[in-house]
């Protein structure tokens, strides 16, 4: 971080040495050097306008689908949830939603507004920046399905709008400009839907969920990605793996692909049991699964 950081000038928060354990779903991480919680966007384009190029920068939702390891992260933690939070309908078929917005506010925004085509957000346990920088998915959409363009933040802070042909776009993968993120996005969608029935087709699918995955115990999402033709649950199912644990990191009984923190689990332990999991679908499926969810930070 460059030493001349003018903290007097930033309207946000920032906290040193901060327990990552606190902001991941999995409850597990050890300390960030640096947490930052801007007030707004246009705090956050100063905020990073005054961080070193060499600064390494992690950015931060709802912490699903992340798993921070025990020694912590050298760098600077942005955190978007709750504070990038601009949702807004800007036309007829056209809703604005800033990065740290919650997938499943934006399912019920749109809904509200009888806009279809963005209910299955709200099966997606993250904010719309985690969603947009993974196209993550849910109940057979994906985010970048419904997205017309983004808005995005450099590393020295300035601001550029892109559209999804600037990006290479796959299942749940994402490249494109390099020290750009995403703050915020533009999703057209079909107007004219029933508001009441978009919402029971919401309350359905998250009821279909809740059925079917560990929503009330410290999970981090889909560990694994689906190998074509085929479930990861079902692979790890197959070698007899529900239910197995690494201390107090498990295997969920209610979904194969699901690791559960059953009470003071380490990082350690989430990775080995990963690990192990890898080793034996490969071994006895003769399948190499893909981690989904991402690793980050130095082991203790």
């Amino acid at each position: 971080m460059n030493a001349a950081l003018q903290t007097s000038e930033l309207r946000g928060t920032l906290l040193l040495d901060e327990p990552m354990s606190k902001h991941t779903s999995w409850r597990i991480g050890g300390p960030a050097d640096r947490y930052y919680q801007p007030a707004d966007i246009a705090d956050l384009s100063l905020f990073l306008s005054q961080l070193a190029e060499t600064e390494p920068v992690y950015w931060l939702g709802l912490g699903s689908n992340l798993l921070v390891r025990d020694g912590g992260i050298r760098g600077t933690v942005i955190a978007t949830s709750g504070v990038l939070d601009g949702l807004e309908q800007l036309d007829e078929k056209t809703v604005r939603a800033e990065a740290g917005v919650a997938c499943a506010k934006v399912a019920r925004f749109c809904a509200r507004a009888g806009l279809s085509g963005a209910e299955f957000l709200a099966g997606i346990p993250g904010t719309m920046g985690g969603a947009l920088a993974m196209n993550a998915g849910a109940f057979g959409g994906e985010t970048w399905g419904v997205v017309a363009a983004v808005e995005m933040l450099g590393q020295q802070g300035q601001c550029r709008h892109r559209k999804p042909e600037d990006f290479d776009i796959t299942y749940r993968h994402v490249s494109g400009p390099k020290g750009e993120w995403f703050v915020a996005a533009q999703l057209q969608l079909e107007p004219g839907g029933e508001p009441k029935v978009l919402q029971a087709r919401i309350k359905a699918l998250l009821a279909r969920r809740g059925d079917r995955q560990p929503t009330s115990l410290p999970n981090a999402g889909s560990v694994f990605r689906n190998p074509e033709g085929d479930f990861a649950a079902r692979l790890i199912e197959a070698c007899g793996l529900k239910g197995q644990c690494e201390g107090a990191a498990c295997v969920s009984d209610k979904h194969a692909n699901f690791i559960i923190n059953t009470g003071g689990a380490t990082a350690c332990d989430v990775e080995t049991l990963i690990e192990r999991i890898m080793q034996e679908v490969k071994e006895k499926q003769a399948v190499q699964l893909q981690r989904e969810i991402h690793i980050v930070g130095e082991a203790a």
